[in-house]
């Protein structure tokens, strides 16, 4: 599996403007809805869900929000980077400005798994990150999100 498989180019936000973490939450499930083809308000109340168990901000300035929904008929993700960081009660305490937010079908099982442990290595990458967060625009954030994964595919 690779972050292409997951992420096309129009699923990109290269400077997110937003001041908490549900309105965050929210701007990403407008983002997604089109792409998968499922209502918003049915993305955002499902990453509230997950959210109430625990907080997907994993440190460093990384959040990956993620959800299974029924009616959607693949693995799916968007990544947004933040103009400004925000609280997203992270692990660390850290404000977040990285986010990627993953949604699966209801029966993914390990798919699901798979792709959060390949996104969560992706942004574990200092240098990676770095280069995320210096890069200009939307081509740009998608080539750096793409190019590490067939990298690493390879």
């Amino acid at each position: 599996m690779k972050i292409s498989d997951l992420v096309r180019p129009d699923a990109v936000i290269p400077n997110l403007r937003v001041a908490t973490k549900k309105q965050a939450l929210q701007e990403l499930a407008n983002k997604a809805a089109p792409i998968v083809g499922v209502d918003a308000r049915d993305i955002f109340d499902t990453l509230l869900e997950r959210e109430r168990l625990g907080t997907t901000g994993v440190g460093q300035g990384i959040a990956i929000p993620h959800g299974k929904l029924a009616n959607i008929d693949g693995l799916y993700g968007v990544f947004a980077r933040l103009e400004t960081p925000i609280d997203f009660d992270s692990i660390d305490d850290q404000p977040v400005d990285l986010v990627f937010l993953l949604l699966a079908p209801e029966d993914a099982g390990a798919d699901h798994l798979k792709a959060l442990a390949k996104v969560s290595r992706l942004l574990r990458d200092q240098t990676m990150c770095e280069k995320l967060r210096g890069s200009d625009g939307k081509d740009a954030i998608y080539a750096l999100l793409t190019e590490a994964s067939a990298r690493d595919a390879a």
